[in-house]
């Protein structure tokens, strides 16, 4: 039986009858993903960190404190970050668990530890999510902050709210690319991202994948999610107004041959930072999971060295420990 997209408009580029797709052309030919393994076994990567998984995780972690009452955001590891702005608690793409993974047995494992545990968090008002990935969507995660956080309001893409629900969520928004929501005062806008979706084999690009512009009367803060680089990125403060701060994905980038349409490397992540006017930014999904062939501590080699070879001034762009934080204060527009 052919799939059909519930939510399909024809007006719009990145719908389908069947499902949903990003406005540059491009992605995986056939045989490429048999290929990127194949060539992943045979040189035995990702290799540990420099040093050891202990040694990085003792340089990179931290254990996350939930302090003070000024705007302020914590990376909490990978794409799990929690904002703080005008007294409301925000979450992004919670994951918790040992692996990215539907199994608990197999699937990326964690290398470095959650910054703190579910318990531990402050009363949550939003959780958003980018896309359904394991990586991004986790269902152990989420079942637990929905029993923990009975009334936080959960927004995501199109195609990802019965899944919410079915975990006994009560209060689930789907908003398509460019269509905003205010609540309690912060208005939420799913932005467009370069990626795609899949839980099973049988679900691929159904439900639509997004990255979220959050804005109170001083800050403008995106999360792109997942995504790779294109120009359509640059359309967001365009419409939206300029960012105050960011968040930009610099892992799972090699081989670049394979990865580059969905995830930005360090260098575009660069690139990218100085086209949107040096907004106050913090690298994001690295880490934690070995989604690719790069050891957990290269991002962080290519990311300095692009910053040394393209910028003059990088005190805007701020490598955070797994659950350090940074103060907003003052930073607003």
């Amino acid at each position: 039986m052919a799939r059909k997209n519930l939510w399909f408009n024809a007006a719009f580029p990145h719908h389908r009858p069947d499902g949903f797709t990003n406005l540059t052309p491009g992605g995986h030919a056939s045989g490429d993903v048999k290929r990127w393994r194949q060539e992943r076994k045979a040189a035995g990567l990702p290799r540990p960190p420099a040093g050891g998984y202990a040694s990085f995780t003792a340089q990179w972690w931290q254990h996350a404190e939930i302090n003070g009452d000024d705007d302020r955001v914590w990376w909490l590891g990978h794409s799990s970050i929690l904002l703080r702005l005008m007294g409301q608690y925000i979450l992004t793409d919670p994951v918790f668990s040992d692996r990215a993974s539907p199994l608990r047995f197999a699937g990326p494992r964690r290398r470095t530890p959650p910054a703190l545990a579910i318990s531990e968090l402050p009363s949550l008002d939003t959780i958003v999510i980018s896309h359904n990935h394991y990586d991004h969507l986790d269902a152990r995660t989420m079942r637990a902050l929905i029993q923990h956080f009975q009334q936080v309001a959960i927004f995501v893409p199109l195609g990802l709210g019965n899944w919410c629900r079915r975990l006994g969520a009560r209060n689930v928004t789907e908003l398509d690319w460019w269509q905003s929501i205010v609540f309690q005062g912060l208005v939420y806008t799913a932005v467009p991202a370069q990626h795609w979706s899949m839980r099973t084999p049988w679900d691929r690009n159904c439900a639509l994948w997004c990255g979220w512009v959050i804005e109170s009367s001083a800050q403008r803060f995106w999360f792109p999610g997942d995504t790779g680089y294109s120009e359509e990125l640059l359309s967001i403060p365009q419409r939206l107004g300029p960012l105050s701060l960011a968040a930009l994905p610099i892992g799972a980038y090699a081989p670049r041959w394979f990865m580059a349409y969905n995830h930005m490397d360090p260098q575009q992540a660069v690139t990218l930072w100085l086209q949107l006017g040096k907004p106050l930014s913090f690298p994001v999904h690295w880490g934690v999971f070995e989604l690719a062939d790069e050891s957990l501590d290269e991002p962080l080699r290519e990311l300095d060295n692009a910053l040394s070879e393209t910028a003059d001034d990088i005190t805007n762009f701020t490598t955070l420990k797994i659950g350090q934080y940074l103060s907003l204060q003052n930073r607003g527009e």
